[in-house]
């Protein structure tokens, strides 16, 4: 991943980051509940589009790339098999 998208990423994660500390203080506030579940969607909401784009990363990058430079160091060794495998596990545990 080149520095521009890690930087995108990270970002994105601040934000999130900032989501769930905003909830802890509406907690503390006592604010209204509905508010409060309104904004636990918002983050569920963010880390799932968080996830589909670490996703899109990894198939085009590790899978599809394959054997090229773009590919992950712990990616190079295993076979594509074995990455749509891994890929079919961490889908099943990310769409729980």
């Amino acid at each position: 991943m080149n520095g521009s998208s890690q930087k995108k990423l990270t970002t994105r994660v601040k934000r999130i980051a900032g989501q769930v500390a905003g909830i802890e203080r509406m907690l503390g506030d006592r604010r209204y509940c509905v508010d409060i579940l309104n904004q636990i969607a918002a983050v569920r909401s963010a880390l799932d589009a968080l996830g589909v784009e670490l996703l899109t990363r990894h198939l085009e990058t590790c899978v599809l790339g394959h054997g090229s430079d773009s590919s992950h160091e712990n990616a190079r060794p295993m076979s594509q098999e074995q990455l749509l495998a891994e890929v079919k596990m961490a889908l099943s545990r990310f769409l729980k």
